[in-house]
C-alpha cells in the first residue's frame, strides 16, 4: 500500500472517530463520555487525535471532541496540501523550462 493510500485511510478513521463522538453528542467538556460510551475503543487513531487535542479529556476516563481544534486541524491540512501541490506545479514548471530551453 503506497504512502498516498495510507494517510488517505488514516483521515478516514480520524473523521470516523470524530463523527463518532459528534453522534454521542461528546462536543463539550460538559458533556464528555467515556469510549465505551462513544462505542469506540483506544486505538492508535484515538490517541493521534489525542495527542493533537482534537480528543480533550475533560476528568479521567472522560473525553469530549474539541470542535474548534478539529476544524483548525483540518484547515492547516488543506494548506499544507495546497502548497505542496503549488510546490511540485513549480518545479514541474522549472523542469519544462529548462527543457524547452537547452533544447
Amino acid at each position: 500500500m503506497g504512502a498516498t493510500a495510507v494517510i488517505a485511510m488514516i483521515r478516514r478513521k480520524e473523521r470516523e472517530v470524530v463523527e463518532d463522538f459528534r453522534a454521542a453528542g461528546a462536543t463539550s467538556a460538559a458533556t464528555a463520555k467515556s469510549l465505551d460510551e462513544v462505542g469506540i475503543q483506544e486505538n492508535h487513531i484515538v490517541r493521534r487525535l489525542c495527542k493533537r487535542e482534537v480528543l480533550r479529556e475533560a476528568s479521567p476516563g472522560q473525553m469530549y471532541l474539541d470542535e474548534r481544534v478539529w476544524t483548525a486541524t483540518r484547515a492547516m491540512r488543506r494548506r499544507m496540501g495546497i502548497v505542496m501541490l503549488l510546490t511540485i506545479a513549480l518545479v514541474g514548471l522549472g523542469v519544462l523550462y529548462g527543457v524547452l530551453t537547452f533544447n
